[in-house]
């Protein structure tokens, strides 16, 4: 289905003719609640300010969402968000031939409270950037401070035990398609 404006279709496409970065405009939201980790996010948002034309933030996830869709922004990243503030919007994004994704450029954002929606040509510039800043990645430091010396069997079987699982194969952004009319659950 696509928005209408007086009865008839609007086509709406996430196609900024920009390509890089650096005439890039961003879109995006900041913390605001209390235990919010605001230095981290100053840091995030000066390695993307330094790297784009501009950065705008009118204050609503889902009007953030609806200007790349539109192709007046390129991108739009922001962390805690839930699903309700990004699910209508990405769908519009995807409908529009953007890409939605995690920080990582993962598919699985909706409930991994940050989420990256481009145009094609920015997504893989911002993945670069924001990856860094995600939360869904593990640090392999935890696992590696392990000493060696006074090892036991009873240890050995404990690390064996808190041994992380093997890395799940990343997943790529995901357009979601529209149900054919008789296919809908409901």
């Amino acid at each position: 289905m696509s928005p209408l404006r007086k009865g008839k279709p609007v086509p709406i496409r996430a196609s900024s003719k920009r390509t890089r970065m650096l005439e890039a405009l961003i879109g995006t939201g900041f913390p605001f609640r209390k235990g919010d980790n605001f230095q981290r996010y100053l840091k995030m948002f000066e390695d993307i300010m330094v790297q784009c034309a501009g950065v705008r933030r009118p204050g609503a996830a889902s009007l953030d969402l609806c200007y790349v869709a539109a192709g007046y922004y390129d991108a739009f990243f922001e962390t805690g968000l839930a699903p309700w503030d990004i699910a209508a919007g990405s769908l519009i994004i995807t409908e529009a031939g953007g890409l939605v994704g995690n920080y990582t450029g993962e598919s699985d954002f909706l409930h991994q409270r940050e989420i990256l929606a481009a145009t094609p040509r920015i997504y893989g510039q911002m993945v670069s950037i924001l990856e860094g800043y995600s939360r869904v990645i593990k640090t392999d430091e935890d696992d590696t401070e392990q000493a060696a010396e006074g090892v036991t069997p009873e240890s050995a079987l404990a690390a064996a035990a808190a041994a992380p699982a093997p890395k799940k194969e990343k997943k790529g952004p995901v357009r979601i398609k529209k149900e054919e009319a008789g296919d809908a659950p409901f």
